[in-house]
């Protein structure tokens, strides 16, 4: 082979691996977000794939455009990236509270890494059938401890009679 012969293999080679990611990362996605609401014991309709960042309606039908590669013009080698949000009925009213948080899926090797925000990493067998409670239960720790951590700070003593400065240490 020539040089610009195996230059073009190693391309046609990364296009196959970027396709194979994207395919697979899409695939594994979708079921982590189907299977979301029998987790939660929820109805399906309050769970909704949306775009990881900036603004978002979780009673839109985002489809593909909840997804990192949607709109790219290049199907690249990288993670995947989607948000998951959980419309939650307020108990008091027939308001609602929307969380969402951000999820990064890679094909790695015969196993999926998977970041749900600012938790551990998880590993998932490329074959991943009846193997998603990890990630169910990091997307569940990852939405509930934004109100844990709010609560905490509102029954934080320290607060109890000053007017928002903290005490140094």
């Amino acid at each position: 082979m020539t040089p610009y012969e195996k230059l073009r293999q190693a391309i046609l080679d990364y296009g196959d691996a970027a396709m194979e990611n994207l395919l697979r990362c899409r695939t594994f996605s979708n079921v982590l977000i189907d299977g979301f609401a029998d987790y939660l014991g929820c109805p399906k309709e309050m769970v909704a794939a949306v775009p990881a960042e900036g603004p978002f309606d979780p009673r839109k039908d985002y489809g593909e455009k909840a997804f990192s590669f949607h709109g790219k013009p290049v199907i690249r080698l990288e993670p995947v990236m989607f948000g998951i949000c959980v419309i939650v009925g307020n108990a008091e009213d027939s308001g609602s509270l929307w969380l969402r948080t951000a999820v990064r899926v890679e094909l790695t090797g015969n196993s999926f890494d998977v970041y749900v925000a600012d938790q551990p990493i998880i590993h998932v067998d490329k074959q991943f059938e009846g193997k998603l409670a990890p990630v169910w239960d990091a997307m569940f720790t990852e939405l509930h401890s934004v109100f844990k951590q709010e609560l905490a700070d509102f029954n934080d003593v320290r607060f109890e009679h000053g007017i928002g400065f903290l005490p140094e240490k």
